[in-house]
């Protein structure tokens, strides 16, 4: 039996041995330098293997089937160079890393298509704007616009352009990696061109980010998973239309995502935790509620701590529901003038609570605002309370001591009971609760709660 085993291991370690590939070349102006091949996983990036040029700039390096996608080259101070990693050897030549334009791919035929359109493709989108801004001319100015025959023959080149871009793509054998990554890097790309100078495509380009399938392992190891987001959403925020009309788009665009990922709980989480934090950096509230009750309401995938945790604040914590009451010790105030028992106490009809701490840079700009705001909030029946999520006393003192708002801290940082109540997973965040503690504003910002003053209590 152990015989079995044994040659049954052999024979594994061989195959994978005779199955590995080989990046080979020459870069004549390296010498005895450390190169570096590296591939992508989804959103991170991970080491593949190494190697020392010789002294005449000789190279060797290899990789597996699991590393077959895109990869790339690099070595100190360089710029990456771009390969796909695929079941056929690669061999290049040139001067250096640090001189990408000197390099050439002599062997391996997806390489060197992808070389020809990386080099040609920029060339007919030039050539493209060109034609454009000489278009719009021809049809708007009064000294050209007679010149019909000059317009059609505009027309006629930008045609034929892109049909001969068209023409290559549809040339690649469909089996290949490069006929995959071509088009979703051309998409992918182009979303601020088309948001800029190209409005009329931009339906067609959301609708080709939503046909993105993001269980595809191609995509995983494309190195565009991260891009493929995230300008997907920058061109639904940019597309030109009132912001409850964008947030129907990226109803829209998170249900088309999901409808895939269900089925796949690990990319499910990455992809998700990803837009969620995305759509949260840029305040686009809205779309990370509905995508936060969505992934919730999903009954197919387990879902991530951490990503369940920070999705609960919005099921938990919308709004119309009753905030839970705090309860305090008088002991953790930051001073001795402003303490509260509890949370209900208060007697103005609206609270502002703020989770913040001294460590959170975001919270030493805006607490500070808000201490600035007090009075004007405090004369309209705004009462402010600050939650520190601090482990040191002097520390928390030092920040809180001097704003003119009940300032709390219990030292327990994340594992302080209010903190879990109120399933707060950044800082700072707010909430504004009327007198029964109900939920009637998330806001986004200390601009936005001064706003809501000025125009909700304006009398």
């Amino acid at each position: 039996m152990k015989k079995t085993i044994a040659i049954l291991a052999v024979s594994l370690f061989f195959n994978a041995f005779l199955n590995a590939q080989s990046i080979t070349g020459n870069f004549n102006q390296m010498h005895n330098e450390s190169i570096k091949l590296e591939g992508f996983d989804g959103f991170k990036t991970y080491p593949i293997s190494s190697s020392t040029t010789d002294e005449k700039g000789n190279f060797k390096l290899t990789y597996s089937a699991a590393d077959y996608g895109m990869g790339y080259l690099v070595s100190k101070n360089s710029k990456p160079f771009i390969v796909i990693l695929n079941e056929e050897k690669i061999e290049l030549i040139g001067q250096s890393l640090n001189f990408i334009e000197t390099i050439t791919i002599t062997k391996n035929q997806e390489n060197q298509w992808f070389e020809q359109y990386a080099k040609e493709h920029p060339l007919r989108e030039r050539a493209l704007s060109a034609w454009n801004y000489l278009e719009k001319m021809y049809a708007q100015e009064p000294l050209f616009s007679v010149q019909k025959t000059a317009s059609t023959n505009i027309l006629s080149e930008k045609k034929r352009i892109k049909a001969e871009d068209t023409s290559f793509l549809v040339k690649l054998p469909k089996s290949s990696y490069v006929s995959w990554f071509i088009p979703i890097r051309k998409l992918v790309s182009s979303a601020a061109t088309v948001a800029q100078y190209q409005t009329e495509e931009i339906p067609a380009t959301i609708e080709a980010f939503r046909a993105i399938d993001y269980t595809d392992q191609r995509l995983y190891k494309s190195g565009l998973l991260k891009e493929s987001i995230e300008n997907h959403y920058w061109l639904l925020e940019n597309c030109g239309k009132p912001l409850d009309a964008v947030f129907a788009e990226m109803k829209k665009s998170i249900d088309a995502m999901l409808v895939n990922l269900v089925k796949d709980p690990k990319k499910f989480n990455e992809v998700t935790t990803h837009l969620f934090q995305l759509l949260e950096r840029h305040s686009l509230f809205t779309a990370s509620e509905y995508l936060a009750l969505n992934v919730l309401n999903q009954n197919h995938c387990t879902l991530d701590s951490d990503l369940a945790k920070q999705l609960e604040s919005y099921r938990a914590m919308k709004k119309g529901t009753i905030a839970p009451d705090m309860v305090f010790d008088p002991s953790f105030f930051a001073n001795n003038t402003n303490i509260l028992s509890k949370l209900s106490d208060s007697k103005a009809q609206y609270t502002v609570v703020v989770f913040g701490a001294s460590w959170c840079p975001q919270c030493k700009e805006e607490l500070p605002e808000i201490a600035s705001l007090y009075s004007k909030w405090k004369s309209k029946s705004v009462e402010v309370v600050f939650i520190g999520l601090e482990n040191d006393k002097n520390t928390f003192i030092d920040f809180a001591k001097n704003f003119p708002f009940p300032s709390y801290s219990d030292l327990k940082k994340w594992d302080a009971k209010i903190v879990k109540d109120y399933f707060v997973f950044a800082t700072p965040t707010l909430f504004l609760l009327d007198n029964t503690r109900k939920i009637i504003l998330r806001p986004n910002s200390v601009k936005q709660m001064d706003a809501w003053v000025d125009f909700t209590l304006k009398n």
